[in-house]
């Protein structure tokens, strides 16, 4: 899952640690599929609230993880200082999608209505999202407005539980039942 932030830059990874002793580094990978970290480019990790551009020149996955090598890092000890640092691009950099599909960032913060009989309610914003494995499920949470207090997972399901997705409106209709 790809975060958000607020300056403009997305995070989609993570390095978590060393990988050998010539100054390659493990990095958890937020994009989907995890390989496609390695094809963007123009990487910035954040430390603490400043950026530095850093360029992977190499990388490959190794048993279940992604590891990767920093240009001019060439030792164990200069690596392991970027332990814990986010890797970031600008939102710039991703490629269009086609028509219908959505990153997930664009989703966060649009209001999900529901159709209640003849009346449409709202239910809340969309808050984040969860990746489960068979879909991926919205986390709607109350806001001014809502019908209630509670927070509520609807899967995201287009063409079923999720009707119609207007980002220039800021809205998601979903078909979801309401308990009472």
């Amino acid at each position: 899952m790809m975060e958000s932030a607020a300056d403009g830059m997305l995070v989609i990874g993570k390095i978590t640690g060393c990988y050998g002793l010539k100054g390659w580094v493990k990095v958890h990978s937020y994009t989907e599929p995890p390989e496609n970290f390695l094809d963007f480019g123009g990487w910035r990790l954040k430390r603490r609230d400043r950026y530095e551009t850093v360029d992977f020149d190499s990388g490959s996955f190794r048993g279940k993880g992604l590891v990767a090598h920093i240009a001019g890092v060439d030792d164990r000890t200069l690596a392991e200082a970027y332990r814990g640092c986010e890797v970031c691009i600008p939102e710039s950099a991703l490629p269009p999608l086609p028509e219908g599909d959505y990153y997930w960032k664009d989703l966060q913060g649009l209001q999900v209505w529901n159709q209640q009989g003849d009346d449409k309610v709202l239910l809340g914003v969309v808050d984040y999202l969860i990746e489960t494995g068979a879909n991926d499920v919205l986390v709607v949470v109350a806001c001014e407005g809502s019908i209630d207090e509670r927070e509520r997972l609807i899967p995201y399901l287009p063409g079923q539980s999720v009707g119609r997705v207007d980002l220039a409106s800021g809205v998601i209709e979903v078909d979801w039942f309401i308990d009472e």
